[in-house]
């Protein structure tokens, strides 16, 4: 997400960085090329971090790379934050039986400083964060450090954790990862119940209330947006049988208007598109107002182009995401080339090994792209790779197409 053209205003200049980011980043490349697994790499070390405690009981559920020697090697996650001004960098190397190293550096001067290292079972801790000590204590093969400190509310790593489980995740490839709360934990149906007056909000952690007026009304506002005919949305309560007892299930109907008259739809009447749009609203505004991370798989799935356009421009815009919030998308949607930058484009080819190659667009072509290009036309021409073969005479002649 490092900006290499900085001069242009959807550029976050950091200060004490000295660099700018981007908030948008689109992947493109050939069906099985590796782009969902990119995403899935991220969704999958968020969860890992929430759940680690919890569910690595008799193994890791990691999956390694499937041909060569890397099906027997450890595999390695390294994330860089910025987080509140601050850059920090996990380093995760682990199998399936244990965690071989784990890492926390931040920044806080510019030079690397170390928060924790664990080498196996060692954990080495910075100078002054004696409180974290109780984590040796929980420490096995199979947990995370960083999900043991969760638990503490210590300066040093709340910051980045936070910022972690905040990433929200969306797509149909990416509906694994949604068991944990942080993930579809936010939903557009939150933002469309009455305030509750006088009751502690117990499902926020940082202050963001879903039912405030003004959630609301941009919520409504993404909905008017699309075009589909949606007035007004309204939340309802009805008790279901459950093996427990009686619990409550919430249900949204869509108020669809007509001349004169307005008539409720059950959300399961609703189509695929509208229903993906309602869906990624609450989502999407919540990681607006936070200054979080979005993966979305298939932007283009179910949507119409245009929504599509407008969502980037959500992220891209600096009076619509004023917090520098961050979308990283896949897509075979070519029209959205041609919106973004040379360095928010990034293409995977998968190559002879079975391997993904990953670049992105401003290192594999350089000052050769410049932003008055077609990009799309470029890309499609075949000029920058990343694009299916179909021009194997052998298939072309199995199918008929090539005499």
């Amino acid at each position: 997400m490092v900006a290499i053209d900085e001069e242009r205003g959807s550029a976050r200049y950091h200060e004490s960085l000295g660099i700018s980011t981007v908030t948008t980043a689109g992947i493109f490349g050939p069906n099985a090329s590796g782009k969902s697994n990119i995403l899935a790499a991220f969704a999958w070390l968020r969860e890992a971090v929430a759940g680690s405690l919890r569910n690595w009981d008799e193994t890791i559920p990691i999956q390694p790379f499937a041909f060569g020697d890397a099906r027997h090697q450890d595999t390695s996650f390294v994330v860089d934050l910025v987080v509140e001004g601050i850059r920090f960098e996990y380093i995760l190397e682990l199998n399936r039986e244990r965690v071989s190293f784990e890492a926390l550096y931040h920044y806080p001067e510019g030079r690397r400083r170390r928060i924790f290292e664990r080498k196996r079972n060692e954990l080495i801790l910075q100078r002054g964060l004696g409180e974290l000590a109780g984590a040796r204590s929980l420490l096995t093969d199979r947990s995370l450090v960083l999900s043991i400190v969760r638990r503490f509310e210590e300066p040093a790593t709340v910051s980045f954790i936070r910022s972690l489980m905040n990433m929200t995740s969306l797509g149909h490839s990416l509906n694994g990862f949604r068991r944990h709360p942080g993930f579809g934990r936010f939903k557009t149906m939150d933002m469309f119940e009455a305030p509750i007056q006088d009751e502690l909000d117990i499902f926020l952690d940082d202050e963001l209330d879903l039912r405030d007026s003004s959630m609301r009304q941009q919520a409504m506002s993404l909905l008017q947006l699309a075009d589909l005919g949606v007035a007004d949305v309204r939340i309802e309560e009805e008790k279901v049988e459950r093996a427990g007892g009686i619990a409550k299930r919430r249900s949204a109907k869509l108020v669809h208007s007509s001349d004169d008259e307005r008539l409720p739809f059950d959300y399961e009447a609703e189509s695929e598109g509208t229903r993906t749009w309602f869906d990624l609203i609450g989502p999407v505004l919540v990681a607006l107002q936070r200054g979080s991370l979005v993966l979305f798989d298939e932007l283009e799935a179910n949507l119409h182009p245009v929504l599509t356009s407008q969502l980037v421009q959500l992220f891209q815009g600096r009076a619509s995401n004023p917090r520098g919030a961050q979308l990283i998308f896949t897509s075979h949607d070519t029209n959205l080339l041609n919106q973004l930058n040379r360095d928010e484009i990034w293409l995977t080819q998968k190559g002879s090994d079975g391997a993904t190659r990953f670049a992105a667009l401003s290192d594999f072509a350089g000052e050769k792209v410049r932003r008055s290009q077609n990009v799309e036309r470029g890309y499609l021409s075949g000029r920058f790779g990343a694009l299916p073969d179909v021009s194997r005479p052998e298939v072309l002649r199995e199918l008929g197409l090539l005499g």
